[in-house]
């Protein structure tokens, strides 16, 4: 039996496709990979599973046979036609029974995400991970209940790392749990990119670590001071407004980097921020 790699060469092949490097088309073609993202997904019967950047449809086959309902949201119009394709070619092929699909043409980051419960779980183009995070988190009304990506690894493994953090660090651990499930090789793919990849896991929390108030003042002071990262908090925040008074408050050494606050911290902080915005109105 032909092995994926085959199977994924032969399709492209025989419909003359070539992929776009600019949509970041990188096609998965290990299938250990693709079985450790259907596993880490936890997906039931009855879930509906939202992939963006379904390619050909490679990871759309599988997750046909666990969820009840998926939706593939993919920008290239080339491939809405070749999903279809795909998918049948593999159904007659594997006999597998074959749920619910919903194909979108349309960008992800300006689609709006289902009202009711969903999972999403997708192998995306590396330029639109921090926008689709946001996206997920911060602009859509229902957040899903978990996420499963196939991202760079670089920055997986900073979306993990509370020790040395980041702006995403922050904004991932506010809604959910990460974690690293695999690391994936380039020749894991179709046509190997140039840095190594990771499956991230996020379980999400049915409720974030703080209200929606919070959260944008969180934001407001992380990008002032990631902005200027290497600098100190007293450079920063320490800047504003009784930005050095802010921090004295909360025990906070203003010699301290940005990238050495815990989450705790920079709630803490964002909470303090705005008592000290109501005091300065009364």
């Amino acid at each position: 039996m032909d092995s994926l790699s085959d199977r994924v060469r032969q399709f492209c092949s025989q419909n003359h496709l070539k992929l776009n490097k600019d949509l970041g088309q990188h096609l998965l073609s290990d299938e250990g990979i693709l079985d450790r993202i259907v596993t880490a997904a936890l997906i039931k019967p009855d879930d509906h599973i939202i992939e963006i950047g379904p390619g050909i449809g490679i990871l759309t086959a599988e997750l046909l046979k666990k969820a009840g309902k998926v939706t593939a949201i993919e920008i290239d119009e080339r491939m809405i036609i070749l999903i279809n394709e795909y998918i049948n070619q593999n159904n007659e092929s594997t006999n597998q029974r074959i749920n619910e699909l919903t194909i979108i043409n349309q960008n992800a980051l300006t689609t709006e995400f289902p009202s009711k419960s969903y999972k999403i779980v997708a192998n995306i183009p590396y330029h639109i991970t921090s926008p689709l995070l946001r996206h997920a988190f911060l602009e859509s009304e229902q957040k899903p209940t978990s996420m499963t990506l196939l991202i760079q690894r670089e920055v997986a493994e900073k979306i993990c790392d509370e020790e040395d953090s980041g702006m995403l660090t922050i904004l991932v651990n506010l809604f959910g749990k990460p974690q690293v499930v695999a690391n994936v090789p380039p020749k894991s793919f179709l046509p190997p990119p140039k840095v190594d990849s990771a499956v991230l896991h996020i379980d999400c929390f049915s409720q974030p670590k703080a209200d929606t108030e919070t959260i944008e003042e969180i934001f407001r002071l992380t990008k002032a001071a990631f902005g200027q990262k290497r600098k100190m908090l007293r450079n920063t925040i320490g800047a504003f407004p009784r930005g050095g008074e802010l921090l004295s408050s909360l025990g906070i050494d203003e010699k301290r980097r940005p990238q050495e606050l815990s989450l705790e911290e920079w709630i803490a902080l964002a909470k303090k921020s705005k008592e000290h915005v109501q005091d300065d109105k009364s």
